[in-house]
């Protein structure tokens, strides 16, 4: 039934109304002593007023998921300026250089920084503080941003828009960005060796020894390679996977196993959250598949549909949105089901992956 074939008064009855009006009808009909016309009057009466509190329930879901989401993008803002700030900071202290400026470009003042709010919340969990953390999301989003510097390249993606402003060799031309983004690599781990930072030296060690790993060529590098050479090719699904939790998942995996480190986690317990972080990377991964195909230019802050002109060997490609799309709630409740035994303590995160791979930017 239409919602305008449902009367004005319906429309206008609370949910409480609305539930004590189908009660009355419902005893009226298990006295069985109404006419049969007056029967089927109530039926289409009832069939109205269910309908209107299905609408209710929808417009109620509607507003809460509204509201949830832009707590989340207010959480996000909140965060990236913390980076930002922090960063800013950092840099302020070293001698200058003619390379700061397009540093400063590639990772300031733009992007979600949402490696960073995964950071946050993962440390919730363990009770962390955000300043204990705060060198290791700086140092992240030091390594993502090198990572994109490089992969907008022309001999790379040749992308010339970046978070909604020209890409970093666009602005101040190939050779400074190439530079700025392996400053930026290197800047990570002065942020996290950073003697004011209060870690002790066993715990920098393997954060930075995971880092590297994550960065270099059995990671993002790695990852970023094979995604070159999987284009215009029919690649299997195992192989998909692996070229995106190398090029995406590997930093998300080193975000959870830095908070597990500096927790003073077990072997097993930071193997088991750098997995978990990997899994979210991959989910980021099929989302930012899903924006490129129908996300909007304006809000992605990227040129879009431009995975299937570069044949791209993506999972939806290979799978078709639909086997995608279930792919990627899968993996995301599997994600879900891993968090469950922290109970409200992960709560944060939990809500920022499920903003994942709803999100529209």
């Amino acid at each position: 039934m239409k919602n305008e074939n449902i009367p004005a008064d319906v429309k206008s009855k609370s949910l409480k109304e609305s539930r004590e009006e189908i009660d009355r009808i419902l005893s009226k009909l298990e006295r069985q002593d109404i006419n049969l016309e007056d029967s089927l009057s109530d039926y289409q009466r009832l069939i109205q007023l269910n309908k209107h509190i299905d609408n209710l329930f929808k417009k109620r879901f509607k507003e809460i998921s509204e509201k949830k989401w832009f707590m989340i993008k207010k959480k996000l803002i909140i965060n990236a300026k913390k980076i930002d700030k922090f960063l800013i900071n950092f840099l302020s202290k070293q001698k200058h250089s003619l390379l700061i400026k397009p540093m400063k470009y590639g990772v300031i003042s733009g992007g979600k920084k949402i490696r960073s709010t995964i950071i946050f919340d993962s440390g919730k969990i363990f009770n962390l503080s955000e300043k204990k953390l705060i060198n290791i999301c700086a140092a992240v989003e030091c390594i993502h941003s090198y990572s994109l510097i490089h992969d907008d390249l022309p001999c790379m993606d040749n992308d010339k828009v970046r978070r909604g402003k020209p890409s970093t060799h666009i602005k101040f031309g190939e050779a400074s960005a190439v530079l700025a983004g392996s400053s930026l690599l290197t800047l990570a781990f002065e942020i996290i060796t950073d003697k004011h930072y209060s870690l002790n030296t066993e715990m920098k060690n393997e954060i930075v020894k995971s880092l590297a790993k994550c960065s270099g060529h059995t990671g993002i590098a790695g990852g970023q390679e094979l995604d070159l050479k999987f284009e215009n090719k029919k690649k299997k699904i195992n192989e998909i996977v692996k070229m995106q939790k190398k090029k995406t998942g590997k930093l998300f995996n080193f975000c959870l196993y830095a908070v597990g480190v500096i927790a003073n986690q077990k072997d097993k317990e930071k193997k088991v959250l750098g997995n978990i972080g990997e899994e979210i990377g991959l989910l980021f991964q099929l989302a930012d598949d899903f924006l490129d195909k129908k996300g909007s230019r304006k809000l992605v802050g990227k040129p879009v549909k431009k995975d299937n002109k570069k044949g791209k060997s993506t999972l939806l490609k290979l799978l078709g949105e639909k086997k995608a799309y279930l792919y990627a709630y899968n993996l995301r409740k599997k994600i879900l089901l891993k968090l469950k035994k922290h109970g409200k303590k992960a709560e944060d995160l939990i809500s920022t992956i499920e903003f994942i791979l709803e999100r529209k930017f």
